[in-house]
This record gives structure tokens, C-alpha cells and sequence, in this order.
């Protein structure tokens, strides 16, 4: 089961993630460095990880002086991870080595056949069909990584109440408890904004940043905070709430459990259906004349036409929820203060102007600005951060005595 527990980690486990964390090799000088360990200590350490086929020792680091230093760096091939994306618009499934170089990727749309049990039924068959391609016995998986839409139960990993799913029956899913009798694996559920973040921290080539905000721009929005290096988990796992935050006193709601002028209401795929239709049914666009839709198949699809075709009042609303979106990430900078603000979703990617004001609007109402600024960027994943990052939560889970 998926039940999280807050133990403290083993000196191995602790000299493991620092090798792990480098992203290449780390020599001994710069793990003592790092650790509160005496040099014999450490170098014991370091042989049982060796000896246990955790670390290889990779050759030999520039001297300082002395005699050059041995360099480490984790075995990639130690174990392998399943990482599952479980979203609205579709899930893919991966499977990594140890140090999450992916072997293979594998995405398919969630269209209303998939309801939770054939979305197990479906992934547990690819797994077993992925560790035929590559030769790895079953007893070689460390673990499923799920990474989901929410709300969560994260301690008992069920899916608790989701909204826009084609399929029906995504309410109160034991999804670790699924996947684990379909698979004989031990699965951890974490919200997928929390894994998209680790993901691309953990695979990003520049400095480490200690603390970092993420938010997922789709048919929701999504955020999710790091800090000192550590993902903040709050008492109910609710990754939609960044959605409710209110941006207009005086604004409409989304849904009827939506708070009215929230931001999910003016920055969503719904709301941008939604508001093409209506201008539809007034009128005051040519969308169903010009791509042969009525009003009610007005989709995000449709919209992405008539935006790469500059249709004006299509431009018009893109451009304003990202203007809109830019003020939530205002609220949330001057909250939190990340130095590193990481952006995801379809409505970041839908054309370059979206990105742009959307930043450049946060930018503008940052508070401390100039003087502080947190640096912007889409990230190095894409749409392959979540599934990473709930593989590296496997990894991190790893017990080493």
C-alpha cells in the first residue's frame, strides 16, 4: 500500500541520494564535504554500496595535489521503475533506470472507455510487454510511481474526487491497491503537480534550485511548492486550489463548487470553450462558419485552429487568460518568493504570446521587483515531468541498511 511514513534516513541512504543528486559522478572529498562523516566512516560506506551494486567507481577525478580521487556515480542498472501519469487528456507510462533515463515512453488518450479498471488492465499489460522488450525480470522493478490528477488520499493511495474525466468511476479509485494486485509491484501515489516538479528539478543541468513553484496551465490549474529542497505537502491534498484563487470580486464561476471570479474561471480549457461559445451564440465569431462546428463542438482543438489562424476574438481571449494567469502568479511570488518558477500545461505551450505575458505580467507585479525576480522557465521535460518525476519518487522511497 502506498501508506507514507517520515522515518529518517540511513547514512547509506543519505551518501546514496548525494551520489544520485549530482547527476553524474562525485568524488569522495566532495561527499565528505556534504556529510557529517568521518573519512573512515564514508569509505566503509562507500564499499558496501559498491560491493552491494548500488555505485560504480567510475575511474579517476583531477588531482588537487595528491592523489587523484576516485569518482562515483550510481549504478543506472542497480533496478528499474515503472513512472505512471495518470491526467484528463491522456496518461503514458514509462519505464526508467535508476539514474531516470527513460527506455521507454508509452502515451495513450483517456477517452471514456477508461475507467479506472481498464486503465490498469491497459498499463499492466504494457509493463509486462516493455520488461520483454528490454530483458528485465519482474524482480527488477523497484516500484510503480503514480503521479494523478486530484484530490488525493496520498497516504492510502486512492484518487478521491477528480473533475473532467471522459470516463465514468474516477471517484474514491484504491488506485496503489489496483495496480499493485494487477502487478505484484508496490506503487506510491503523489499529486502529478508535486512530480512534475521533482522531475524537473531533478533532471534540470543547471544549479539546484531549493526553492521552486510549479503551475500546470490545462483543463485545471495546478501548482505545486518546493522548498529547501523539499516538496510542501499541505493537511488535504487538493492540487486544483490554485484554481480557486479569486482574481475577480465581481467575476463568474466555473462550476457550481467554484468560488465566482476565480482564476480557473478566466485561465482554463473550460473556461476558454466556454466563453468561444458564447460568442458563438451572440454572434460576434465566425468559429462554426469557418471550421463547420456548431456551437456545442466548439473544443480546445477547434480553438487552437483559429489561433494559429489569428482569428481575432480567439487571440483576444488566449492573450487575456494569460494576462490573468500572470496575476495569479504574481499572488503566488509574492507568497512564497520561489527563486525558480516552472510553467506546464497546454495553455503554456499554446503559442509563444501565452508564455510571454503571462510571465511578463508576473514579472510586472511582483512586488519586490526589480530587485528580486524569480527566473521563468517551461522546464526541460515537457509533458514527460510528471511521469519522471513519479518515477523519481520511487527512487527516493529506496531503503538501503
Amino acid at each position: 500500500m502506498n501508506h507514507i511514513e517520515s522515518r529518517v534516513a540511513t547514512p547509506k541512504e543519505r551518501i546514496y541520494a548525494r551520489i544520485a543528486e549530482s547527476g553524474g559522478t562525485i568524488s569522495k572529498a566532495e561527499l565528505l564535504a556534504a556529510d557529517q562523516l568521518t573519512n573512515s566512516t564514508l569509505t566503509r560506506l562507500l564499499d558496501d554500496l559498491v560491493a552491494d551494486g548500488l555505485i560504480i567507481e567510475t575511474g579517476f577525478g583531477p588531482s588537487s595535489g595528491g592523489r587523484k580521487p576516485i569518482l562515483y556515480r550510481i549504478n543506472p542498472d542497480y533496478r528499474y521503475i515503472f513512472g505512471l501519469e495518470i491526467s484528463r487528456f491522456s496518461s503514458t507510462l514509462g519505464l526508467f533506470d535508476m539514474a531516470l533515463n527513460p527506455k521507454s515512453l508509452v502515451r495513450w488518450w483517456m477517452d471514456e472507455t477508461m475507467k479506472p479498471e481498464a486503465l490498469v488492465a491497459h498499463a499492466a499489460g504494457l509493463m509486462k510487454r516493455l520488461l520483454k522488450d528490454h530483458g528485465i525480470r519482474a524482480e527488477q522493478i523497484l516500484g510503480i510511481g503514480i503521479g494523478a490528477v486530484g484530490p488525493l488520499d496520498r497516504s492510502h493511495g486512492i484518487i478521491l474526487r477528480p473533475l473532467y474525466f471522459a470516463a465514468e468511476g474516477w471517484t474514491d479509485v484504491p488506485i496503489c491497491q489496483m495496480f499493485e494486485q494487477a502487478t505484484g509491484h508496490p506503487a506510491i501515489l503523489e499529486n502529478g503537480a508535486n512530480t512534475a516538479l521533482m522531475g524537473e528539478i531533478g533532471a534540470s543541468h543547471e544549479p539546484r534550485s531549493e526553492h521552486a513553484l510549479y503551475v500546470h496551465a490545462g483543463i485545471s490549474l495546478r501548482a505545486a511548492m518546493m522548498t529547501n529542497g523539499r516538496i510542501v505537502h499541505g493537511k488535504y491534498d487538493t492540487e486544483g486550489s490554485i484554481g480557486q484563487m479569486i482574481v475577480h470580486s465581481d467575476g463568474p464561476r466555473l462550476h457550481e463548487n467554484g468560488n465566482y471570479g476565480a482564476l480557473e474561471a478566466f485561465c482554463s480549457v473550460p473556461a476558454l470553450e466556454r466563453e468561444a461559445r458564447m460568442n458563438a451564440k451572440r454572434g460576434s465569431s465566425s468559429l462554426c462558419e469557418r471550421y463547420g462546428v456548431s456551437q456545442e463542438r466548439i473544443n480546445y482543438e477547434v480553438l487552437l485552429k483559429a489561433l494559429n489562424d489569428d482569428e481575432p476574438t480567439v487571440k483576444q481571449s488566449f492573450q487575456q487568460a494569460a494576462t490573468y494567469l500572470g496575476i495569479g502568479l504574481a499572488n503566488l511570488i509574492n507568497l512564497y518568493h520561489p527563486e525558480l518558477v516552472l510553467l506546464g500545461g497546454v495553455l503554456m505551450n499554446s503559442s509563444p504570446d501565452f508564455y510571454r505575458i503571462a510571465t511578463e505580467t508576473a514579472l510586472g507585479n511582483t512586488y519586490y521587483a526589480p530587485d528580486y525576480a524569480p527566473r521563468f522557465s517551461k522546464g526541460s521535460l515537457a509533458e514527460d515531468a510528471v511521469v519522471t518525476g513519479a518515477a523519481l519518487n520511487v527512487r527516493h522511497r529506496l531503503e538501503i541498511g
